[in-house]
């Protein structure tokens, strides 16, 4: 007996010790982690690990059930396959609206056919069928309120007598938060021959919420989810989101009570202090289900109703850009939980339900990431309290302290307070000082406070809930810090922070090197994009708040080198797609909250730079992911675009819009200087239609490729016609943007026999030599705006300029990232000096960091959309196969990185002593990578591990 133990342990023992070279470490689910929510058939992926060198997948098998029956809904049996990303399972019987969770797990085979073990189990679950029949509700209906419609109320509309009026015939009912709140019972029937009740478990609930403007969720008390800014903001009347939670460890057999409270956010800005613009899709509302599955399979469903009631919350003033009031003593202490007696409360009433379709949100939520401390305290004397008065155009209190929190943000602070019931604490925010010393809100929307009134029961800890603001200093009015002289008796701080409140997407990357400007900058670039990445890619965090479209591709490859846009991407194109006029046409910012009319507003309202992010980020995506779902499902969306440019085109030359907006000059920046709208205009309006042309040949409309083909030549040729000096080879005035455009999209060209474009290789290295002088000339400094940098960079870097690049950012003079750095600037600034005004926290002007990693770090995926139509394109794999072609360039002496791809995480060191080069790279499981060393023509082409070269 002993011995044939022993038998089968040996012959077990190869398949064991095989099975331990390939490991499997993430699983995702359309690209993400954790409970996912899917319309129709999921694409599934998994990340694998190995100690060994050379690793590869051969095979997988994935095996799908239902979480809580076990029932087996799919087995794909092995499939002799490599791919282990956006793996299809079409087949499955994945149920649309099915009340359960599904899980799966996978297992794969390596390059010696030996199996790994099974992974752990990840699940998601299909959208709720019912949930968008369910009522909305909340304390008043639009109709009641009187509110007004239209998207027209910014600038000097506001000031108009019949649009104020308009507004102040709105019942106050319509912008006050609210508590709403229901009791129901779980997990009690009757049985035996007393009708005694018994309990049933619960083993599966999920909650799907959808609070407008913003919410905060809670569960017998408890907070669910630690997300602020719930859900992320749309166009309301296009698109409404919602989120789901996994609630089952929160309710309890018998009594639950379910909490929420709302707040306006972009659904509903009625102003009352500082705001950009008013709209309002409606007053604050509530849509719920709760779905609570049994172990025995059956299950409850609480959704909201009329059997729901709500009353005021103490949030006494909340507007997105104008700050919020709360007064502690109107709490209601145990109102979100059981046996609370809400007598007192008034029913809801059932609400008009927002236009837009309902979709689940993909993206992930918005959060409290960082917290900063008090690094310096001052205190204002009368005289500059007296001044201070004037010049920010609010009474400042004598006692005003102002706080140096150390970094400029976007987020709200947060205080702990002690005193009596009924003081005040004040908290204004601003990233600027006045001369005087206090919080100057000049440049960034005045006036936006905190108003906190205390409840004087000991230690009351608090932060705003709805609104944010863009900050580094906070002034504290009718309180003082702990340990201070307090003479008049005020509340005493014992803690204040200031949060940083950003998307939660996950940070993918690191990069270091040698150069200490190269890492500030990379660092003022992260801050001012964390700050500005909220529901969408904000220009600034306090002034506007919108999603100004440029800055989604034009820094488009560094923020997917940064950060990990899976899912937020997704979210940005449906926010594009929803802003689209019916004409066609896109506007600058989506979601297009205010439609900009009137005098000078032509250009702000629509712009080829900004629209076309509609056309040319996907396809950034799909470089970095390998993923084409966007460009397949926005297709019609990017035709309707360029046969609207065509519309507004002349004889091929587009002549509206921005241009290089906030070019470098002797000049305070602003409009386009330096180069003709429509040269940028008209670039833009190629690009776009280049892009196209590949995008119809991937979804095989061969008529759209030769249809709009044909319209490329044309404009190329309008476009060469039109602006090319032949005499001088310089576009345009010859600026930097000027060549840099037609550089980079391989617009030098000259008409062949029967009049076809060929590339002029004479006239690139003419163009491309004016460029470089140019740069040259203006003292290895550039010239371009918001628009040109990433074409000026790029178009010399993929020239083999990477030297004059360094060049350019090394000094700490302006233009300059050094320059701000110098300044203080803890975020990158709208400005390049930032003493010319505007905003302190705007990430426009990031472009460097696409160089910092293509080309120092030398990593970028091995298949690329060429830029031209002669080109032919690859089926894009993302980082499946990549390059790493490091340039060591200045005096450099190192550069470390590492970037988290789907596959896994890609490590690259590098180091230069004299003329000693060393690299050291850690490629992930089932990729190969292709390594260009310096001054080598051959590549090295290798397999997943860790290598060195020397």
């Amino acid at each position: 007996m002993i011995l044939r133990k022993y038998l089968l342990l040996i012959l077990c023992l190869p398949c064991f010790v095989q099975a331990k070279n390939i490991t499997i470490s993430r699983l995702t689910c359309e690209m993400q982690e954790g409970l996912v929510v899917v319309e129709g058939v999921p694409r599934l992926g998994w990340v694998m690990e190995s100690p060994e060198n050379g690793t590869q997948q051969s095979a997988y098998e994935i095996d799908i059930r239902e979480a809580l029956t076990g029932r087996s809904v799919w087995n794909s049996g092995k499939v002799n396959s490599s791919q282990s990303q956006l793996v299809s399972i079409e087949g499955a019987d994945i149920r649309s609206g099915n009340l359960l969770n599904y899980i799966w797990r996978v297992r794969v085979w390596d390059e010696s056919d030996s199996p790994s073990q099974w992974s752990s189990d990840a699940k998601f679950r299909s959208v709720p069928d019912c949930f968008s029949s369910r009522k909305w509700i909340g304390a008043i209906t639009r109709q009641d309120a009187h509110l007004p419609e239209g998207r027209k109320f910014h600038g000097g509309e506001l000031k108009k007598p019949e649009v104020k009026a308009a507004w102040e015939a709105v019942d106050t009912l319509a912008k006050k938060s609210i508590y709403l709140r229901k009791t129901f019972e779980l997990g009690d029937i009757k049985g035996g021959s007393a009708g005694r009740k018994t309990s049933k478990r619960i083993v599966e609930a999920t909650a799907y919420v959808c609070g407008l403007g913003f919410y905060e969720f809670s569960l017998n008390g408890k907070k669910v989810g630690d997300s602020e800014f719930a859900p992320l903001w749309s166009d309301y009347d296009k698109s409404v989101y919602y989120n789901t939670y996994d609630v089952t460890e929160l309710l309890q057999n018998g009594e639950n009570a379910v909490g929420v409270l709302l707040g306006n956010g972009f659904y509903n800005v009625q102003g009352g202090r500082y705001r950009k613009l008013q709209i309002s899709f409606g007053p604050p509302t509530l849509l719920f289900e709760l779905v609570v599955n049994y172990e025995d399979g059956t299950h409850t469903v609480i959704h909201s109703d009329n059997g729901w009631k709500y009353d005021l919350s103490p949030i006494t003033f909340n507007c997105i850009y104008g700050g919020e009031d709360y007064d502690a003593r109107g709490e209601q202490k145990g109102w979100n939980q059981v046996g609370f007696d809400d007598s007192d409360w008034r029913p809801v009433v059932v609400q008009e339900a927002p236009k837009g379709i309902l979709r689940p949100q993909m993206a992930r939520p918005v959060k409290i990431m960082e917290r900063h401390n008090i690094q310096k305290v001052t205190k204002l004397n009368d005289e500059q309290v007296a001044l201070a008065s004037k010049s920010t155009k609010r009474v400042v209190a004598p006692s005003a302290l102002v706080l140096d929190m150390g970094q400029n943000l976007a987020g709200f602070p947060e205080i702990t307070v002690r005193g009596k019931r009924g003081q005040k604490v004040t908290l204004i925010v601003a990233e600027a000082l006045t001369e005087e010393g206090a919080c100057n809100q000049r440049q960034t929307g005045r006036q936006h406070y905190y108003e906190y009134t205390l409840k004087g029961e000991g230690d009351e800890t608090w932060h705003p809930r709805f609104s944010y603001y863009g900050f580094r200093y906070i002034q504290v009015e009718g309180a003082v810090l702990k340990g201070q002289k307090n003479p008049h008796q005020l509340p005493v701080l014992k803690n204040i922070q200031s949060c940083f409140v950003y998307n939660s997407a996950k940070k993918v990357s690191t990069f270091e090197s040698s150069n200490q400007i190269f890492n500030a900058a990379h660092r003022l670039i992260e801050k001012a994009v964390r700050s500005n990445m909220q529901s969408v890619f904000t220009d600034c965090p306090h002034r506007e708040k919108l999603g100004w479209l440029e800055q989604v591709h034009l820094n488009g490859p560094g923020l997917l080198y940064n950060y990990d846009l899976t899912a937020y991407a997704p979210q940005i194109m449906q926010n594009m797609a929803d802003a689209q006029h019916s004409n066609g046409a896109m506007p600058t910012t989506a979601p297009e909250y205010v439609v900009f009319e009137g005098p000078g507003m032509d250009a702000f309202a629509e712009s080829p730079e900004w629209g076309g992010s509609l056309v040319i980020f996907p396809f950034m995506y799909y470089e970095t992911y390998g993923d084409d779902s966007l460009i397949r499902k926005y297709y019609s969306n990017m035709r309707r675009y360029v046969d609207y440019l065509k519309t507004r085109a002349n004889n091929g030359i587009l002549s509206f819009g921005l241009g290089d907006w906030y070019d470098y000059g002797d000049f305070r920046a602003g409009f386009s200087r330096n180069t003709p709208v429509p040269l940028v205009a008209t670039a833009h309006y190629y690009m776009t239609v280049m892009y196209l042309v590949k995008a119809a040949g991937m979804v095989g409309n061969e008529f759209d490729v030769r249809y709009y083909s044909s319209l490329a030549h044309d404009i190329m040729v309008a476009f060469n016609k039109c602006f090319l000096d032949n005499n001088t080879a310089q576009y345009g005035t010859g600026s930097q943007c000027s060549n840099a455009l037609p550089l980079f999209l391989h617009l030098t060209q000259s008409a062949g026999e029967q009049g076809v474009c060929q590339p002029d290789t004479n006239l690139n290295k003419k163009v491309l030599f004016n460029l470089i002088n140019d740069v040259k000339a203006h003292g290895d400094r550039l010239t371009t705006g918001d628009v040109g940098n990433r074409y000026l960079i790029q178009t010399l870097a993929r020239n083999d300029q990477n030297e004059l690049i360094y060049k350019m950012f090394n000094h700490e003079e302006a233009p300059g990232y050094g320059f701000q750095l110098k300044f203080g600037a803890t975020t990158l600034t709208e400005q390049w000096d930032p003493r010319q005004g505007s905003s302190w926290n705007h990430f426009m002007m990031g472009q460097i960091d696409e160089w910092f990693f293509r080309s120092l770090v030398g990593i970028r995926p091995y298949t690329v959309l060429s830029a031209s139509l002669e080109g032919k394109d690859d089926s894009m794999q993302g980082y499946r196969k990549f390059i790493i072609a490091s340039q060591p360039v200045g005096d450099l002496k190192y550069v470390k990185s590492s970037y988290e791809t789907l596959y896994g995480t890609i490590v690259v060191e590098w180091t230069r002593q004299e003329d000693a080069f060393t690299l050291n790279v850690s490629v992930p499981v089932n990729t190969t990578a292709v390594v260009y060393l310096p001054g080598e023509k051959e590549p090295k082409e290798i397999q997943s591990g860790m290598y060195k070269f020397d």
